[in-house]
């Protein structure tokens, strides 16, 4: 944490500080997947200057302990099934801010890019006059790939990644996408769903009803990038009851493809390095205690 604080703390180059954030600004920043240490320096910098901070449910405590006391801090988080502030609400409270002359920070988990509706916030303010400043974040996608171990793409198996919303899935969407994804699936894509858990049985239903190997390896990681992260392995035709062993209300994303095979695999050899390395320093000790 210090060492964090210290980079942040550091004073930038006179170039840089001409585009600082500056009062009746927003600045929309994403507070990346997990931890303060997972968050780009640069946005950590933007965020300590705020005099108003306007933040999501994905955002971790530790990364609040950036802004000064007397920052306004103002919580708008979404999660599924619970009552959350509306879009329209947080609209008009960054540019209520704003219009004060505040130095706004609107912070978000992930990304502002995807599926974070930074885009529509900054519409919103640029309508009104008011400038607003992108911050990019580490999104869970790429976070969950980094501390799993599943690679999203690898020669042979995956040439691309498909990002998907799996919020709000309508009947017409049920009727349509599962042959988008299968075909996808086909071209050797990944498929990350974001939010995907409560939809993992039409996933699942949906995505064998286009002929999908039943076998195909399935991740779903729970609190992607942090300590508490949880990794639970499954199927296509199995994932619809592995989602409901997962009793953590933590955001979980799912990961489709042959890629999450290599990364169990990578899992099992690793602990099998742990496991040899631990039996040797217990032989040694053995032997210089003899």
């Amino acid at each position: 944490m210090n060492n964090v604080k210290t980079l942040i703390d550091t004073k930038q180059s006179s170039a840089a500080n001409s585009s600082e954030l500056q009062a009746g600004e927003v600045a929309i920043v994403g507070a990346g997947c997990g931890q303060l240490d997972l968050m780009t320096i640069k946005a950590a910098r933007v965020v300590s200057q705020a005099d108003a901070l306007v933040y999501d449910s994905l955002v971790s405590s530790d990364i609040l302990t950036l802004v000064d006391a007397d920052c306004q801090r103002h919580f708008v988080g979404k999660r599924c099934g619970q009552p959350s502030t509306k879009q329209e609400d947080i609209n008009a409270l960054l540019c209520e801010l704003a219009q004060q002359g505040l130095k706004v920070v609107r912070l978000k988990g992930g990304d502002p890019h995807i599926f974070g509706r930074g885009s529509e916030e900054a519409l919103y303010l640029a309508q009104r006059g008011i400038k607003s400043l992108f911050y990019a974040g580490v999104t869970a996608a790429l976070g969950s790939a980094s501390s799993t171990g599943i690679p999203l793409t690898f020669r042979g198996l995956a040439r691309s990644v498909t990002l998907i919303t799996g919020t709000k899935m309508t009947d017409a969407d049920s009727a349509y996408a599962p042959a988008q994804w299968q075909a996808l699936l086909a071209a050797q894509s990944t498929l990350v769903f974001y939010m995907g858990k409560e939809q993992a049985s039409r996933i699942s239903t949906g995505l064998m009803s286009e002929q999908c190997s039943s076998e195909l390896p399935v991740a779903f990681v729970t609190n992607g990038g942090r300590a508490n992260q949880i990794v639970t392995y499954s199927t296509v035709t199995e994932m619809s009851q592995a989602a409901l062993t997962i009793k953590d209300s933590g955001p979980t994303l799912i990961i489709i493809g042959e890629v999450v095979s290599i990364g169990q695999q990578l899992a099992q050899l690793l602990s099998d390095i742990d496991y040899s390395s631990a039996h040797y320093n217990h032989m040694v000790r053995e032997v210089e205690y003899a």
